[in-house]
């Protein structure tokens, strides 16, 4: 029989994070273990892998600022590139929303976030058309990173501080005893152990609820258009988000290739297409295709004459909560954590959820942030958080 102290279903980035952040701290005893048949076939290899502190709740500003400064001082190279964040506005209700956004993140501590009008829009994005913009915001200090490279940085860190990962390894149920889990099982035996931690994206409620907790985790589709332009994309171009739409665009980057893509003439787009359904479907759509260049007819030109790259369009899934924040920390299952419903933000908040989850095992609450508002109760309670920005 395999034993561990703590066993972390999910081997991607926030699982491979937690491992990193408690064998950082002392713990020998941890053993990770996926679904997938080896590392970056999951969610983490799917993510387009922006970062950002434009919030409008304060703690996913903090667990954004937190982040942003281990990416960019981490022992490990995360392809961290601060081109930035710009939201834009086509009404005044929205350009109060996001004046309201920036006062806030300043007083959170949020640096280089600003107000910018359309002229300023314009010259930081030349490719958008502008003429019923009203303004918008803009984060120098949002931008880019390479969600393999982190993945990878976590989980080399963890093996070698003494961390087991192994793939093809289904959790099927989770075994307790006297109010507290003892082992989990899985499709190659059981692991006896003290701690389970949940971090396995979208399939976490299936496995919650064989101890019978409603997790409420749901997967939905979310789809990315690949393009390729026939001129450059303007220097240092940022991700351009509507914030009335979702419509959101950003230089492409090959993760899997990093040189693929030299000549910088390859961008990803994209939004939140409200027809989707809940689902585990990740089959790429081609009906997605025309809905996204629609988009772009009007906002911009030069996106909407792009040739569509069909063999890199993707699809992935967002493990979404109701308040579209994540849930971290125990429940009345003593040994049992969870560290889901991250609604898109998995990989951008992975440093400060792996800390925060080393922290809540080893010491029982997380002293470097208060992450208690993220707690499972919090949806019995009706204490659910708000974010208007959700893409």
């Amino acid at each position: 029989m395999v034993k561990a102290e703590t066993v972390i279903v999910g081997a991607g980035v926030v699982g491979a994070s937690i491992a990193y952040h408690l064998t950082e701290r002392g713990a020998k005893d941890v053993l990770v273990i996926d679904r997938a048949r080896g590392p970056g076939y999951g969610s983490t290899g799917r993510a387009t892998g922006g970062v950002r502190a434009q919030f409008e709740t304060a703690i996913n500003i903090d667990l954004s600022l937190y982040s942003l400064g281990f990416f960019d001082e981490c022992d490990f190279d995360c392809r961290y590139e601060p081109r930035g964040y710009l939201f834009f506005a086509t009404d005044d209700a929205q350009l109060d929303y996001l004046k309201r956004n920036v006062e806030f993140q300043k007083s959170r501590g949020v640096r280089e976030v600003a107000l910018v009008d359309p002229q300023t829009i314009a010259e930081i994005c030349p490719i958008l058309e502008c003429s019923d913009i009203t303004g918008g915001s803009f984060g120098a200090r949002d931008g880019f990173i390479d969600p393999l490279a982190v993945m990878r940085g976590f989980s080399s860190g963890a093996r070698a501080r003494g961390a087991e990962i192994r793939y093809e390894t289904i959790g099927l149920f989770i075994e307790t005893a006297n109010g507290r889990v003892t082992g989990i099982e899985t499709n190659k035996g059981r692991i006896e152990c003290e701690n389970i931690v949940l971090a396995t994206g979208a399939w976490a409620h299936e496995l919650a609820r064989t101890v019978g907790i409603d997790l409420p985790v749901t997967p939905q589709r979310r789809q990315i258009v690949w393009a390729k332009s026939k001129k450059t994309l303007p220097e240092n171009l940022p991700m351009v988000i509507d914030i009335g739409s979702g419509f959101h665009f950003r230089p492409a980057r090959d993760f899997f290739d990093p040189a693929a893509n030299a000549d910088n003439t390859e961008v990803l787009f994209a939004y939140p297409d409200p027809a989707e359904r809940p689902s585990f479907n990740v089959d790429f759509d081609e009906a997605f295709i025309e809905k996204v260049y629609e988009k772009a007819r009007h906002r911009s030109p030069f996106l909407y004459e792009t040739e569509v790259v069909r063999e890199k369009c993707r699809a992935g899934l967002y493990e979404n909560t109701p308040d579209h924040h994540a849930i971290l920390g125990g429940c009345a299952l003593g040994g049992l954590y969870f560290a889901n419903g991250f609604s898109g933000h998995g990989v951008m908040h992975s440093p400060a959820t792996g800390r925060a989850l080393a922290e809540i095992i080893l010491d029982g609450r997380a002293s470097f942030l208060d992450v208690s508002c993220l707690s499972f109760d919090r949806f019995a309670k009706g204490e659910l958080l708000h974010e208007t920005a959700f893409i």
